[in-house]
């Protein structure tokens, strides 16, 4: 391993590898910086209610910070925002600004913030366990950049996964220089990471007790040599605080587990997002160098998104060197590729007919809160960590086998222990962004025409602010999970309670009750609303077209009770109001 004089890092360094990192992930994303607000990373999946989770994240801890998981969705299920991953970690940015505009705006900046973030903790892990700053970016590329991640994009729990290298590199910096200091800070990284999603979060957690496990082990057999006492009870602070925060935010999560079957996900569920051995092969359709060559893989896979697992021949390439170099000391070569094979295997999922023949059909037995993840693939995040972090030492290797044959040549060897010749240093260099530049290139692409946006779409306008009409509301229709997830980023405009909402736990009432509303307005589904509580029912006729309510508008409303009011393509039923004159229809209103 590289010596400790080596390996350090300067503060100097740091900032520039943080800037570094935050220029490549504005590059890598174009033209995203140029559009915040406007457009949004993916597609209009999931990146609308996110949007949402981080606002009101932010009006929570204005507004109710006792009464966090209480959102406004999904009313009137209590924790509705343990209904899915939080992202609680961004919360604090939602303290700025207000409205679906600057919520998605939010959403860009966060996301943009997480790429650099998985850039900058792979690199400094890697120089925390002694790799050069060549090798280093290696990691920051491959690990960041990895080919699996470009179809995560529109899953911002996943691609939120900087923390966990950053965590592990404070705790080896801690623990390497004795500082009480980044050990806390570690675990308080690491609980950061958590509070993000328990779809990364909770293998995370399970991985750290994993390794302090070993720890022991390892402490064991070598004859308990003497520990630092300080900086064990540093490590037991930071561990007890790891703990509290994160009883406290699974606490909601208990709690809708309790209360809604549907919170917990069947084999069958889990079966569904499990692959076959082609998901290896199989990279995203928006691949610039695999997409098209495996097209023959992705047919016929469902739910696409969890199965591109496709790790790059290049990085697999460095990996395999890595492997066999001495970059890194053979325990960590062995266990980074014993644990990248594992994590292969466990992202395979399970069918149910194999029964606990199948590794994952172990941990969705029997740890606690792993049956609550129903997307195997996603663990693929911690075989790309290790993965990155071989290829970071293949590649080290390859460079100062490459700086020796250079030195040799160029008659300019230096004097022992004196500065490189310039001309190697530059070529060595060069080499080493190239290798990092083959590696985004074959991860992700590189954006060469800046006026492409196929994968970031523009958000849709928002109709006419609903903030003031008496909630909780019903925005209709609402059968389809497009409609909900506009409703749900549209509801920032003053967070008023919505019956509506979007997220991988949707309890069966709201579900019952919406699909009870396909004849509204009549005078069974209007007493259904009362019985409810429902005091306002908000139609988007722009959006009615080929749903249930396609010819609601147009619905005679006399003796239901109701009052109608036009806003643009609104039209808002007052539940609570007098009966309207005889004869009269919402379309008249």
């Amino acid at each position: 391993m590289a010596s400790a004089a080596r390996r350090e890092t300067t503060r100097r360094e740091l900032l520039l590898v943080a800037l570094a990192a935050v220029v490549l992930s504005v590059v890598m994303n174009w033209p995203l910086v140029l559009h915040l607000g406007e457009t949004i990373p993916k597609d209009l999946g999931d990146p609308l209610p996110q949007s949402w989770q981080i606002a009101w994240g932010g009006h929570a801890l204005a507004h109710q910070p006792l009464d966090f998981f209480q959102a406004n969705t999904f009313w009137p299920a209590a924790d509705s925002l343990a209904f899915g991953d939080a992202l609680i970690g961004y919360a604090p940015s939602g303290l700025i600004g207000s409205g679906p505009e600057d919520a998605v705006a939010r959403y860009d900046l966060a996301f943009l913030f997480a790429y650099a973030l998985a850039f900058f903790g792979a690199y400094l892990l890697a120089r925390e366990l002694g790799l050069g700053r060549a090798g280093a970016a290696v990691a920051g590329a491959a690990y960041a950049y990895a080919p699996f991640r470009l179809e995560q994009d529109g899953h911002m729990q996943v691609i939120s996964s900087g923390g966990i290298p950053l965590a592990l590199a404070l705790a080896v910096r801690g623990v390497r220089r004795a500082s009480r200091g980044w050990i806390v800070a570690a675990w308080l990284v690491a609980a950061w990471q958590v509070s993000l999603g328990f779809a990364i979060g909770l293998p995370f957690i399970y991985l750290i007790a994993l390794l302090i496990g070993i720890a022991a082990v390892v402490w064991l057999r070598r004859g308990r040599p003497p520990l630092d006492r300080r900086l064990l009870a540093a490590a037991a602070v930071g561990a007890a605080l790891f703990m509290v925060i994160v009883a406290v935010i699974a606490r909601p999560y208990f709690r809708v587990a309790d209360e809604y079957a549907e919170a917990t996900r069947p084999p069958s569920t889990v079966e569904a997002y499990s692959g076959p051995l082609r998901v290896f092969v199989t990279a995203p359709d928006e691949n610039l160098v695999w997409g098209a060559a495996t097209e023959t893989f992705r047919d016929g896979l469902e739910a696409l998104p969890e199965k591109t697992l496709w790790p790059g021949v290049l990085f697999l390439a460095l990996a395999a060197v890595g492997l066999g170099s001495s970059a890194f000391p053979r325990w960590l070569r062995y266990g980074l590729g014993a644990g990248v094979l594992f994590v292969w295997i466990l992202a395979l999922g399970f069918q149910e007919e194999g029964g606990l023949l199948w590794p994952y059909r172990w941990l969705y037995e029997f740890l606690p809160g792993w049956e609550g993840i129903r997307t195997p693939g996603r663990v693929q995040t911690f075989s790309s960590l290790g993965i990155a972090l071989l290829a970071a030492a293949g590649a080290q290797s390859l460079l100062a086998a490459a700086r020796s044959r250079l030195a040799e040549r160029s008659g300019e060897p230096g004097a022992p222990g004196g500065p490189e010749p310039r001309r190697v240093r530059l070529a060595v260099g060069a080499m080493a962004a190239l290798l990092v530049l083959a590696l985004l290139v074959e991860g992700r692409g590189l954006p060469f025409d800046p006026t492409d946006r196929r994968d970031q779409p523009e958000v849709d306008t928002p109709p006419s602010s609903v903030a003031d009409v008496p909630a909780p509301q019903l925005h209709l229709p609402a059968e389809r999970a497009e409609d909900n997830r506009r409703y749900t980023l549209w509801s920032t405009d003053g967070f008023p309670s919505i019956v509506n909402g979007r997220a991988s736990t949707e309890p069966d009432a709201t579900e019952e009750l919406i699909g009870e509303m396909r004849r509204f307005p009549d005078a069974a589904t209007v007493e259904r609303l009362r019985e409810f509580g429902v005091r306002s029912v908000i139609l988007h006729t722009d959006r009615a077209a080929g749903t249930p309510q396609a010819l609601a508008a147009a619905a005679p409303i006399e003796g239901l009770g109701l009052s109608v009011e036009r806003r643009g393509p609104l039209l808002i039923y007052g539940l609570d109001s007098p009966s309207t004159a005889p004869g009269r229809t919402a379309a008249s209103g």
